[in-house]
């Protein structure tokens, strides 16, 4: 297993990094008996890509590519720069294709080959306050489909989840608020509720499900 994250850009959103969270993940994972690395690296370099799936290749075979990175970018129409979008653009949708490049490449047709993109709400309301990043995570969604359709016959499925709203600390006490009452089960998505999706998506018994984005929202925005 090997774990990708970027802790300057976290650093530099309001909610800030979470200096231990890593080291209680990579702790958890070693506990069982796969091999857990863990890889910093900006994926706005171009050259990122190669490097992360070349980490994980040399822990063993990569069976799984799960592609849960992102660049946040609140930008409304008003206030968007070239350099913003061009970034945004890089770091959540070129890399996200990069990745998948180079993860097929070294994948060698054995059963079990997954990869898993992550999308967001854009498709299914406005979003009028984010528009790089919206306009990033929809070329994620159409490239479902097209990856997903190469990739099958060397038995390799392709799905993208959009996980809704999900309480991973980062919302201010007013955005909470807002986003809980739009929420008809009551409650903010939970990052195991993606997880557990993702879990079943990467799992034999998901094997003849590809080219999909599902919506896992609790019925929410």
């Amino acid at each position: 297993v090997l774990i990708h994250s970027w802790t300057p850009h976290d650093r530099d959103q309001p909610w800030g990094a979470d200096s231990s969270g890593m080291n209680q993940l990579l702790a958890e994972l070693s506990s069982g008996e796969a091999a857990v690395e863990h890889i910093e690296a900006d994926l706005l370099d171009p050259e990122a890509p190669l490097r992360v799936i070349e980490a994980a290749a040399s822990l063993g075979h990569v069976d799984i590519l799960i592609a849960n990175h992102a660049r946040s970018s609140g930008y409304p129409l008003e206030e968007l720069t070239a350099k913003e979008i061009d970034t945004t653009m890089a770091v959540n949708a070129r890399s996200t294709m990069l990745l998948v490049k180079e993860f097929a490449a070294k994948h060698d047709g054995r059963p079990g080959g997954r990869v898993v993109m992550m999308t967001s709400g854009q498709h299914l309301g406005p979003m009028p306050g984010e528009l790089p990043y919206i306009a990033s995570k929809g070329a994620i969604h159409q490239l479902t489909a097209s990856l997903a359709d190469h990739l099958a016959p060397r038995g390799i499925t392709v799905n993208t989840v959009n996980p809704g709203a999900t309480d991973t600390g980062y919302a201010s006490e007013q955005t909470y608020a807002h986003v809980l009452e739009q929420e008809p089960q009551g409650r903010w998505g939970e990052p195991d509720d993606a997880a557990r999706l993702i879990a079943w998506l990467v799992s034999d018994d998901a094997r003849w499900v590809t080219g999909q984005v599902i919506n896992s929202t609790g019925a929410g925005p």
